[in-house]
Order: C-alpha cells, then sequence, then structure tokens
C-alpha cells in the first residue's frame, strides 16, 4: 500500500522559511517522479514544484521560482521542500504526490501539512 506522509509545516513570519518533507513508502521510490502542490482556501490545488526520476531535474510554478527548491533522497525514501522568503499568499495546505512511470497524473497523494505564513 502506498503511503505518504508530509510533515515541517508551521506558522511562520513573511520573510521566513520551512522545510517540508514527504516520506514515501509502499513503492520503489527511485522509479517515481515526486511533486509538491499546495491549495489555499477558496482556491483549486495548484501545482508548486516536482523533481523527476530519470533525470533529477526540476521544475517550478513561476509563484515560487527562486523561492522554493525541490530535492528527492532516494536512500530515505523522502521527498523535500525547501522554502525561503515566504509570502502571506503562500499560505495553503501543502500536498504531495507520486508519479508512476508512464502515469498521466501525479496520484497518490498524501494528507498535507498546513503552512501559514503572517504578515
Amino acid at each position: 500500500q502506498v503511503r505518504l506522509v508530509e510533515s515541517g509545516g508551521g506558522l511562520v513570519q513573511a520573510g521566513g522559511s520551512l522545510r517540508l518533507s514527504c516520506a514515501v513508502s509502499g513503492l520503489t521510490f527511485s522509479n517515481y517522479d515526486l511533486g509538491w502542490f499546495r491549495q489555499a482556501p477558496g482556491k483549486e490545488r495548484e501545482f508548486v514544484a516536482a523533481i523527476y526520476s530519470n533525470s533529477g531535474s526540476t521544475t517550478y510554478a513561476n509563484s515560487v521560482k527562486g523561492r522554493f527548491t525541490i530535492s528527492r533522497d532516494d536512500v530515505k525514501n523522502t521527498v523535500y521542500l525547501q522554502m525561503i522568503s515566504l509570502k502571506p499568499e503562500d499560505t495553503a495546505l501543502y500536498y504531495c504526490a507520486v508519479r508512476g512511470p508512464g502515469a498521466p497524473a501525479f496520484g497518490p497523494w498524501g494528507q498535507g501539512t498546513q503552512v501559514t505564513v503572517s504578515s
């Protein structure tokens, strides 16, 4: 059974930093693309960042580029999201997800970790 467990969220002032972690089990981690998404109240879930299994390359949403860094540890089966220079508009529930080889979309998902940035 695939399981994703996020952690590291919290309350931080604008300009602060947080590091999110997502521990993944139940699959061959190194074969999967990994992603972070977020959903703010009243808004749809949006893509934040992804890191790919074959190349280790990364992509980011324009809104977080230069501030967020996604990384993976294929020994610990964990994906991270380092967030700096946080803004109030980064406030959301952050989810991690996996995408298997050839899969068209990300899924399954974790339960999310809340990030709240105060102004």
